[in-house]
Parts: structure tokens; C-alpha cells; sequence
């Protein structure tokens, strides 16, 4: 008696996001949305590597062979995790791409995928949820000082976006976890 094994079913690819089932259009919107939010305070962060304070009143932040690679860096890091949110609505965030070693073409856990996210949604909300409390005035919540109201003005309007981040992350863990339900 011979024994021939059945290949598995080929689990059908949404053909717009790669994934096993349609990705809702908001949480699309919502992913491309994320890297946006945090351009502004980057941006806004970029003059503090050639010691241009930006109406903090805090001087150089050191030397620019030492600077300009921390905020740049920094800058950098911060718009490359927002990238990675991609992951939550594309296929990659379901099956590892077939060009990684070892583990190409296998199936991602959700666990594997929501925890780190989730943790990041949450340490987000938590870094900007002072400032955001700060801006809507609220008691015991100071905003950073800044040497007059234009610089004020400016600074929230470049960092004020990127409270939203966390929520964002937030929103697209849940819509993940039910897409991958069941």
C-alpha cells in the first residue's frame, strides 16, 4: 500500500494587501496615515543636530559628530517602526516573506505579530500621553518651556500629531486580531 501526500489547500491572497482576508479600507487609511503623524515632529527634531535650539532654550545638544547622527538616527528609527505598521494590514504580517532564511514562507502566529505591536500602541500612548494632557491644559501637566509663544506654537503643532500614534497602533491591533480570528 502506498501513501502519497496531500498538499494543503492554497490559502487565497487578497491581490491589493497580500493578505488572507480583505483588509477594511479605514485600517489601510490608518497605516498610511501612521508614518505622516510623525513626520512633523522628525522634521521639527532635525535643527537640534546643528545646535539650533528651537526656542527651548537649551543649547547645543553637543558635538555634530555626535548629534547629527542621534537625531538623525533617531528620526530615522522613529519613521521606520511606524513603517513596520504596514505589517498589520499586508501580507508579511501573516506569512514571513519567502526571500527570509530559514523561516521564509511560514505562517506568523497572531501572538508573534500583536504582542510586540500591541506593547508599542501602549508605550506610545503612555510617552505622549503627558504631553497631549499638557497641551488640553490639563492640571499637573506642564508643557516643555519654550522662549515665546511663536516657538510654542510651533512645537505643538509639529509633535501634537504624533500622540496620536499610539491610538493609531492601538486601532490597527484590534482590526488584526479579528481579521486573523477564526
Amino acid at each position: 500500500m502506498t501513501t502519497t501526500a496531500v498538499a494543503p489547500l492554497p490559502v487565497h491572497r487578497h491581490p491589493a494587501t497580500g493578505t488572507a482576508r480583505p483588509v477594511p479600507r479605514w485600517a489601510e487609511r490608518v497605516a498610511r496615515l501612521i508614518p505622516l503623524v510623525l513626520l512633523p515632529q522628525c522634521l521639527w527634531r532635525l535643527p537640534f543636530a546643528f545646535g539650533f535650539d528651537m526656542g527651548t532654550g537649551t543649547g547645543s545638544i553637543g558635538n555634530l559628530w555626535i548629534s547629527v547622527p542621534y537625531v538623525f538616527g533617531l528620526s530615522l528609527l522613529t519613521e521606520a517602526l511606524a513603517l513596520l505598521c504596514f505589517g498589520l494590514v499586508r501580507g508579511w504580517g501573516e506569512v514571513v516573506p519567502a526571500w527570509v532564511p530559514l523561516v521564509g514562507g511560514k505562517r506568523l502566529p497572531r501572538t508573534v505579530v500583536l504582542v510586540p505591536a500591541v506593547l508599542g500602541g501602549l508605550g506610545a500612548t503612555m510617552m505622549w500621553g503627558g504631553f497631549l494632557l499638557s497641551v488640553l491644559g490639563v492640571p499637573g501637566f506642564e508643557a516643555p518651556a519654550t522662549t515665546n509663544a511663536a516657538w510654542g506654537l510651533l512645537f505643538d503643532v509639529c509633535v501634537l500629531p504624533a500622540t496620536l500614534w499610539g491610538p493609531l497602533v492601538l486601532a490597527l491591533c484590534v482590526q488584526y486580531a479579528v481579521r486573523r480570528r477564526g
